[in-house]
């Protein structure tokens, strides 16, 4: 339930414009489950927190008195844009919040890569996730 919230307000911030996919041509839904897997507890808590934001705003930012998974696409990526502008500062940092694990999300696609002519990353070697795994600072001398 949260991935797929979470999903549909990166993809509504990040369309496909100018010759560049975007999320919401591929599907950010891996993406999203690991970042919330993985991530520490107050940013679940804020990613979570600004999705269901963007869920519930709609009536604020465009006037429709609908969640935004019920608004057609074009209206959705309107509500995002308007979030993103809105004069309330907690509206934009709900939105500043989709904006940072959707970019994380887009900018590591290797299509959208290649349209900006940057290599495609490496694998992740998902160390930080390995509990023998110590950085260097921390190893004996």
């Amino acid at each position: 339930m949260w991935v797929a919230m979470v999903s549909r307000a990166v993809a509504a911030a990040f369309p496909s414009a100018g010759g560049l996919r975007g999320l919401d041509v591929d599907d950010p839904r891996p993406f999203v489950r690991a970042v919330l897997r993985d991530a520490p507890w107050l940013m679940w808590i804020g990613t979570v927190g600004a999705a269901l934001a963007f869920e519930l705003l709609p009536v604020l930012t465009i006037g429709w008195p609908l969640p935004a998974f019920a608004l057609p696409v074009a209206r959705r990526h309107r509500h995002a844009h308007a979030m993103a502008c809105h004069r309330f500062y907690l509206v934009r940092m709900a939105m500043m919040m989709i904006k940072t694990v959707g970019g994380l999300c887009w900018g590591a696609d290797p299509g959208v890569r290649a349209a900006l002519g940057l290599p495609a990353y490496p694998a992740d070697p998902r160390s930080h996730r390995d509990r023998s795994f110590r950085p260097v600072a921390d190893a004996p001398t």
